[in-house]
């Protein structure tokens, strides 16, 4: 006979994914985080009687921690499937470096593949599990690190997380483990235990082992007023968001991939830093801690001309080119430019007359314009012709001669003196057969040309240009 807390707990639930669900089209698919634990099976199950099993999907993440984490992916898989409901899995490696949180490292390699699996099933949006304690947690790990506002605002009910990734909801945030529990047990639901959830040596098993009861006896109502804090922190942070918004529109430059040192530096400190985590986000870079962060702006505001930067965050360096900061991937300790170069293998192209060509690798495409025989740079059809276009990631070291009579000189220098900053600098290379052509942004080899007839006006001649996507996945 179900008790009536039971009754309670269902009705709760339930509700709880009703309201949800009126947020969204009635068509729309959803994702459900399943890790088999109790609160996603509670999801799962309640999203399923709500909404059908048709609309929603479950998706597993295989981190390979446990040494039972195959058990809990083929559990998971069952149980979905008995639910008539979709279900994908991936695993993922979580590699630890030294100072960095295998808990920290497992969250972020776990979104990534949820948000790659939510795309390959069209989801509208991804629910995730977290409840009210596991909000409370959240709030009191972040008091403890000395976080900063956006720390505190903790979990959000319902957030885009990112441009490209979809909306995040937690149906359940405002309700309590003990009502998930209520609720899974009178349904007689079976759901795995994750042996490391009682391992104290985890900051926030030792909360909730040994913090969070005592807590509870002298202070019943904590949850909820670490929600209010949470909500309090929020609304600051959005606060904070739309002030970076308006400095970021006289600070930014080349479509917010660089930052002008000066027009940061005239900012104080507090509006500085506030840019800089803004901006960090919008990267899709990880927010540096305050203390790297406060060091970084101290060493723009001593920088002189092209001064090295000696800051390194998630991978990335920051550096500083004829005024424009930027974030590039290698280490500071490496020189700019030549350190950041991606390998790409060579495309081929054996040109007979194209107007475009393709390169997706590269994010753009090489366009053959129509030009008059006599163009400065134009090139002739026929010479196009003579051998394949080979496209070439950069080595570093090459050379060419931009005037026909000029002395040779490296792409280094020549990106540097026409003023083109390190992150514009990865660019195809096209050789003709094996002498280099052409470089984007500086033009024509004129040693590739040597032996030549001059062009003639009516020649079939083209103008060879780069021109990257104008939207970049």
């Amino acid at each position: 006979m179900t008790s009536s807390s039971d009754s309670t707990a269902d009705h709760i639930v339930l509700d709880a994914i009703g309201s949800a669900l009126l947020a969204l089209p009635g068509d729309a698919r959803i994702a459900l985080a399943y890790s088999g634990g109790l609160d996603s099976t509670v999801l799962l199950d309640a999203a399923v009687r709500v909404a059908g099993p048709a609309r929603c999907v479950a998706l597993h993440v295989h981190h390979g921690l446990s040494p039972n984490a195959d058990r809990w992916l083929a559990h998971c898989e069952s149980t979905a499937r008995a639910c008539g409901v979709s279900f994908e899995a991936r695993r993922v490696e979580v590699t630890r470096e030294p100072g960095e949180s295998v808990e920290a490292l497992a969250r972020d390699a776990r979104y990534r593949a949820l948000e790659a699996m939510c795309e390959r099933h069209g989801a509208a949006t991804l629910w995730l599990a977290q409840h009210a304690d596991d909000q409370a947690e959240t709030v009191l790990l972040q008091l403890l690190r000395g976080a900063g506002v956006a720390g505190l605002a903790a979990m959000a009910q319902e957030r885009a997380e990112g441009v490209s990734m979809v909306p995040r909801a937690r149906p359940l945030l405002h309700l309590l483990r003990g009502q998930l529990e209520a609720y899974a047990r009178s349904l007689d639901l079976r759901w795995i235990e994750d042996e490391s959830n009682t391992d104290t040596r985890y900051a926030r098993n030792a909360l909730r082992h040994d913090v969070i009861p005592a807590l509870a006896v002298h202070f019943p109502g904590f949850r909820d007023a670490l929600a209010r804090t949470a909500r309090h922190a929020a609304s600051a942070q959005r606060l904070l968001d739309d002030l970076a918004e308006l400095d970021m529109r006289t600070v930014t430059r080349d479509e917010g991939r660089a930052l002008s040192q000066a027009a940061l530096l005239a900012l104080d400190d507090e509006r500085a830093l506030n840019v800089l985590r803004f901006w960090m986000r919008t990267l899709g870079l990880p927010t540096a801690s305050a203390g790297r962060l406060t060091d970084a702006l101290r060493q723009l505001r001593d920088a002189s001309g092209d001064h090295r930067l000696r800051v390194d965050h998630a991978g990335q360096c920051l550096r500083l080119y004829r005024g424009e900061i930027y974030w590039e991937a290698g280490d500071s300790a490496d020189s700019a430019d030549e350190t950041a170069l991606a390998v790409r293998p060579p495309s081929e192209l054996a040109w007979r007359g194209e107007e475009v060509w393709r390169l997706p690798l590269w994010r753009g495409s090489f366009v053959f314009v129509p030009a008059a025989g006599d163009a400065p740079d134009a090139v002739s059809e026929a010479l196009l012709q003579q051998a394949p276009l080979t496209a070439r990631s950069r080595a570093g070291g090459e050379r060419m001669r931009v005037a026909p009579h000029g002395p040779t000189r490296t792409l280094k220098n020549l990106f540097q003196e026409l003023g083109v900053p390190s992150w514009k600098r990865d660019v195809p290379l096209v050789y003709l057969g094996d002498h280099l052509l052409f470089v984007p942004l500086i033009g024509l080899n004129r040693d590739a040309l040597r032996g030549e007839a001059p062009l003639r006006t009516g020649q079939p001649s083209r103008r060879i240009e780069w021109r990257p996507d104008l939207i970049v996945a």
